[in-house]
């Protein structure tokens, strides 16, 4: 089991724990991570901490592609591994149609067919093998046609990066994880159940066939988000996990598309999950956090006692996860984990 640390939730601020890192990366722990929504992005806080670190891999979970071509996201990503001395991992998103069009302004499209072509054009310019040329759906280029000048050539990066800069991809329907699985080389949910990877682990292998080569489970990183939070008080530290199943259920999503709200029924929630949809559209977000069942909670999130924590992690460790993402943690909660898990 590996262990990564979450820097900071997407708010009003941009609040990096640089010690809290230190110690993460003290503990043992395997990565740092940074997320974007339409704030703060992901790769500059990132090349902040890859200068106050030495040995944790840093990772965005996610960079969203609608707000970058392949080639910039490809550059972004051999610049902050050539800084770190070969740390970085690139993890990347379709964000969804409200934030891809709403403020990026570029159509949504086909996310997964996105995500491949996103994918393919990526390894290319990694490989350097020859000069980059893609015909595709999403992305032409040498881009031609109405408004170009015609004087656009292939061109191969003048960069020479690490050929096999690995790339995870954020999924968490059926056909966005067998995407991941091809196309891949890791999975970041945004939330799972140790209890239900039969929810999981079939679109995985189902994406591995595809793929071939032998790609398996073995050369493949599952890490989804767990927030842990460190408590005596169970009910208390329930509270910031209800909150953000209670957005993601409720609000990263229309009503009649949410992937997180479909998950939450595959889970055996489909009751629950109407009723946080109905309150948190509805603007009773209060109301739709405390619909989030405690089970639920239970299932996906590490809370409680130093004793509660380390016994649930051991379901964790056994279930076929190969990295947890950790977000919410205190410096005491990360050494538990890290006395339990490493």
């Amino acid at each position: 089991m590996r262990l990564g640390l979450i820097t900071s939730f997407p708010g009003s601020t941009l609040n990096i724990d640089i010690n809290l890192i230190r110690l993460a990366e003290d503990l043992g722990f395997d990565s740092v991570w940074t997320m974007e929504a339409w704030g703060a992005d992901a790769a500059t806080p990132l090349a902040w901490i890859a200068a106050q670190t030495t040995k944790i891999r840093l990772g965005t979970a996610i960079m969203q592609m609608p707000a970058r071509t392949p080639a910039l996201t490809a550059m972004t990503a051999m610049t902050l591994d050539e800084l770190s001395g070969g740390r970085f991992i690139l993890g990347l998103g379709p964000s969804g149609p409200q934030v891809a069009e709403g403020w990026y302004g570029v159509p949504y499209g086909k996310p997964l067919a996105r995500t491949r072509e996103y994918v393919s054009i990526m390894r290319k310019i990694f490989a350097r093998e020859e000069k980059l040329v893609h015909e595709g759906e999403h992305y032409c280029i040498p881009i031609t046609g109405e408004g170009t000048t015609g004087l656009g050539k292939p061109l191969k990066t003048i960069f020479h990066p690490r050929k096999d800069l690995p790339i995870y991809t954020a999924s968490i329907s059926p056909n966005g994880l067998v995407c991941s699985a091809e196309v891949a080389d890791g999975l970041i949910p945004a939330w799972l159940s140790p209890q239900r990877m039969d929810l999981v682990l079939p679109h995985l292998e189902k994406g591995f066939a595809r793929a071939g080569d032998g790609k398996s489970l073995g050369s493949f990183s599952v890490a989804p988000f767990v927030l842990c939070l460190l408590g005596d008080d169970l009910e208390k530290c329930r509270i910031p996990a209800k909150m953000l199943l209670a957005h993601y259920i409720g609000g990263m999503g229309a009503r009649t598309k949410n992937l997180y709200n479909d998950f939450a029924v595959r889970l055996g929630y489909e009751e629950a999950a109407a009723v946080i949809q109905d309150l948190y559209l509805d603007g009773k977000k209060a109301e739709a956090m405390a619909a989030v069942p405690d089970q639920l909670v239970d299932e996906v999130a590490l809370v409680g006692s130093r004793e509660r924590i380390a016994d649930r992690a051991q379901i964790w460790k056994t279930c076929g996860v190969s990295d947890m993402l950790i977000g919410g943690a205190s410096p005491e909660a990360l050494e538990v984990l890290a006395e339990c898990l490493l």
